[in-house]
């Protein structure tokens, strides 16, 4: 049973991230209806609203397939017998690669809250 629900959570991810690269490659960021809330610098300047859109591309399609990657090992162990467990350090290592696909998309949304933000003397 955790086999499906660990790839459930991972499939989730990867189709969220997936999404998300999808509105950064149509150049829909700084859209509030389709993409994503933005500093009114960002929205106002060409070059950045441009740097958004190829940050939230790069960084999310990357995240995608970070995220799909877990699937080939949990999928091929759901299709066995059935009768395999996930031990510990397999439940924890799934966790920490969570965490590390969910620091690679936030970080395009971090960097824009950046980008917008006056440049300190």
């Amino acid at each position: 049973m955790a086999h499906l629900f660990i790839f459930g959570c991972f499939l989730l991810l990867g189709a969220a991230s997936s999404l998300a690269a999808r509105i950064g490659y149509r150049g829909t960021v700084c859209d509030r209806s389709v993409g994503y809330e933005v500093p009114a610098e960002v929205t106002s300047d060409p070059e950045l609203r441009s740097r958004a859109n190829s940050l939230v591309a790069f960084w999310c399609t990357g995240a995608a397939i970070l995220s799909l990657a877990p699937l080939v090992v949990i999928g091929s162990a759901a299709l066995r017998d059935g009768g395999t467990s996930v031990p510990t350090w397999g439940l924890v290592a799934f966790a920490v690669h969570g965490l590390v696909v969910v620091t690679v998309v936030a970080y395009p949304f971090e960097k824009i809250k950046q980008l917008g933000a006056p440049a300190e003397r």
